[in-house]
């Protein structure tokens, strides 16, 4: 009996993404279990790009959406963030994948089936770059209501949130000296690790205050920096960030709740909390115009049309629209600070002052006394260095 072959028939590679099965209905509870090599099963309709960007960074190998990824009320932008990364996203699988699915099960993806071994439990459609790119060039019929909708948003957090915008009322304290400085916030958006290393010269030059919000504490820590304030949830942190000294900054609820508030007390580590129900980013921007900040640029941080009428915004959207208000001139783009930015004294600068003082000293020996002694000196030295060499290799 041949056993050694029939074992390799049978173990033979399935096609398709295999990992283990992640399930929750709730997006957020399932970001906070996800790890390598899982396959995040979720119900999430219109998937935005901030929770897709979170799916990115866990390093999942696939995505199970029991819903529409694009419904095409408007153009959200987690299908094309996902697609772009390489990872497959198998959509509108029916809610009740949810229930059938246990935790911890292999799965694999494959031409928009969902199967266990090569059974196969679910089966919806697998996007690809050009089923979303004509998903969202319908959906963009919808922005009229979005746009309307958005306006209703702005109007009602203005009303309940309007001293803090207005007039600072709020913001906590910080003993990071900020007024009158520049500062850089990073936050964990689209390529902020890459636009991080393009403002080195922009860093070493001016200075500025670093606050990093969330996984941009992270990207700064990682980049070499010290940040100098932490906003955000501190479960979504590092260890080392949080331990390099930074002020922390923990966003509360209305009712003084503050997410990840445990983490910080377990770890030993002092923080304040900024009641408000604006997201990270926005509050990492009021504090640093709140406390005087002459300049702030931002890196990972957008605020385009798309993205405000992305569903993931939709609480904060109208804290971001009014935020960047707020700020007016004082707020930069690190793309433009990276693209404008040239330092004050270039090297061309530096190498022309030395070599005109090198001109200049060779002048002044010239036409001074004892300009001929320091050349004989140098004419003597190098004929003996000559000598030494001849000697050497003869």
């Amino acid at each position: 009996m041949k056993l050694p072959g029939l074992l390799s028939r049978t173990n033979q590679a399935l096609p398709g993404a295999v990992g283990t099965a992640r399930v929750d209905r709730r997006s957020g509870d399932l970001l906070r279990r996800l790890g390598p090599g899982d396959v995040a099963v979720l119900d999430h309709v219109d998937l935005d790009r901030r929770t897709a960007e979170a799916l990115v960074a866990s390093g999942v190998v696939g995505v199970v959406n029991a819903s529409p990824s694009i419904s095409g009320r408007f153009p959200n932008l987690g299908p094309e963030v996902l697609i772009e990364s390489g990872i497959p996203l198998v959509d509108g699988v029916g809610t009740g994948v949810l229930r059938e699915l246990k935790e911890g099960v292999k799965l694999r993806l494959h031409e928009g089936g969902v199967f266990v071994g090569d059974k196969e439990v679910a089966r919806g459609v697998e996007q690809t770059a050009e089923s979303v790119a004509d998903a969202l060039i319908e959906a963009k019929a919808g922005m009229a209501a979005q746009l309307e909708a958005f306006s209703a948003n702005t109007i009602e957090f203005l009303r309940r949130e309007r001293a803090l915008v207005l007039d600072g009322v709020g913001v906590p304290e910080v003993y990071v000296p900020v007024r009158d400085r520049q500062v850089l916030v990073v936050a964990g958006g689209p390529r902020h690790a890459e636009e991080l290393r393009r403002l080195r010269k922009y860093i070493r030059e001016y200075r500025p205050v670093l606050v990093g919000v969330e996984t941009g504490a992270d990207t700064l820590f990682d980049a070499g920096y010290k940040p100098d304030i932490i906003v955000g949830d501190p479960d979504g942190i590092g260890t080392e960030a949080l331990r390099a000294g930074a002020e922390v900054v923990v966003p509360a609820q209305a009712d003084g709740h503050a997410p990840g508030l445990e983490r910080i007390q377990d770890l030993g580590i002092g923080a304040v909390t900024f009641p408000a129900s604006g997201n990270a980013e926005d509050l990492a921007l009021l504090l640093a115009e709140a406390h005087g900040a002459s300049l702030v640029v931002t890196v990972g941080l957008r605020a385009g049309l798309r993205e405000f009428l992305d569903r993931g915004h939709s609480g904060s959207n109208p804290s971001t629209f009014l935020t960047r208000l707020k700020l007016g001139s004082k707020l930069v783009d690190g793309e433009a600070v990276a693209t404008l930015h040239r330092s004050r004294v270039s090297f061309g600068v530096i190498l022309s002052l030395v070599l005109a003082a090198v001109v200049a000293m060779v002048a002044a020996l010239a036409v001074s006394g004892v300009g001929q002694v320091y050349v004989d000196v140098v004419v003597d030295w190098f004929r003996t260095a000559v000598d030494w060499v001849k000697g050497f290799f003869a």
